[in-house]
């Protein structure tokens, strides 16, 4: 089983090359990872319609460290800015975007297929539909965190565990084994049901259209730190879960039957797996909407730069997927300023081509 492990997953034909990079070249990547979260924290803190000095902001962060004490140069009003307005946004940033790459890179392990992504298995439609249930019906308090007790983010919460419940019921209906294919499949078909139960609702609510829109578009708007606590405990346990089994997903990378002969249980560690990342993935999409294309751009980048072990690729991913979506939200608040851009906009207007490169290398698998 060990050396299984060393030899790292075979790919499915389509997908990316296993890569014969040295291993030392991971801890190079791993520190590259961390400093471009670095990056994008003091990056997404500084700019905006105030302008404030990098270095100033990259002091002023320190200073949040027990016992780091310097001065910034900055005013108490720009202290406030700092703390209060922008850290908790690039944080949430930082958090989804890590959530959505890492269920990304294992939803592609899991399914063998390099275009599964977080919204594979109907989360998206699931979300989307609670969220119109709430803002049509008038539930709750327009994305408030606390007060009634069924608001927009709990509702996407809800929601999309609920259509996760549905593919996995959907998938087994036609026997004991729920294969990947089937489990796709089955998402294709709750999406397609709940989508449609979604315009029926807008088609009876004009008037929501556009407050649930914009929700469906993706933002990253916060009052506070409200929305990090909400996500923090589900970034933990999702993170935690998934990078322990890592290795679980290289061996299941040959197939069932040689997993089985390693000592693995197959269907355990991939349903467990699957579990991880659709909470994971819940807890994103009810914080930030909608936000696609974090989960197939950022794993397939790491696969190509860095390896092709998962070992390499959920780490990074997790590394990398936040410092992207922090570094897209400064490209959504500030291109067309003092208009913000939805961020699922700017990521669509990314992960569009991306996706096309993606389909032409995995044609062998779609065919």
């Amino acid at each position: 089983m060990h050396q299984a492990l060393r030899r790292g997953p075979s790919f499915p034909p389509g997908g990316a090359a296993p890569s014969s990079r040295p291993a030392g070249l991971r801890k190079r990547w791993l520190a590259a990872g961390v400093l471009a979260v670095l990056v994008a924290l003091v990056a997404g803190v500084s700019l905006g319609p105030v302008s404030l000095p990098p270095g100033s902001v990259a002091i002023e962060l320190l200073n949040l460290l027990p016992g780091v004490r310097l001065e910034s140069g900055l005013t108490e009003r720009e202290i406030a800015i700092v703390t209060e307005l922008r850290l908790p946004r690039v944080v949430l940033g930082l958090l989804v975007g890590g959530l959505l790459a890492l269920a990304g890179g294992a939803y592609q392990g899991v399914f063998r297929n390099p275009l599964a992504d977080p919204y594979l298995l109907g989360v998206a439609a699931g979300a989307g539909l609670a969220v119109t249930v709430v803002l049509t019906l008038g539930v709750g308090a327009g994305g408030a965190l606390s007060g009634l007790p069924l608001t927009i983010p709990l509702a996407a919460f809800v929601g999309s565990l609920g259509a996760v419940v549905m593919t996995y019921l959907l998938g087994a209906a036609g026997g004991r084994s729920r294969s990947p294919a089937a489990l796709i499949l089955a998402g294709v078909a709750v999406s397609a049901f709940l989508s449609a139960g979604q315009t029926y609702l807008l088609q009876r609510h004009a008037d929501s259209i556009q407050q649930v829109y914009s929700w469906l578009l993706g933002r990253l708007a916060t009052a506070g730190w409200q929305d990090v606590r909400l996500v923090l405990p589900y970034f933990l346990l999702t993170s935690l879960v998934i990078l322990l089994f890592r290795r679980e997903l290289d061996v299941l990378s040959v197939g069932d039957d040689e997993a089985a002969s390693l000592g693995l249980h197959p269907q355990r560690s991939r349903y467990l797996l699957i579990a991880a990342a659709s909470l994971g993935t819940a807890a994103a999409v009810s914080a930030s909407g909608l936000i696609g294309f974090v989960g197939i751009i950022v794993p397939h980048t790491v696969r190509l730069l860095a390896g092709s072990s998962y070992r390499v690729i959920l780490p990074l991913s997790l590394l990398f997927g936040g410092a992207f979506l922090a570094l897209t939200d400064v490209v959504a608040r500030t291109v067309a300023a003092p208009q913000e851009i939805p961020i699922g906009v700017v990521t669509a207007l990314l992960g569009g081509p991306f996706f096309v490169l993606v389909l032409r290398t995995a044609r062998r698998v779609l065919t």
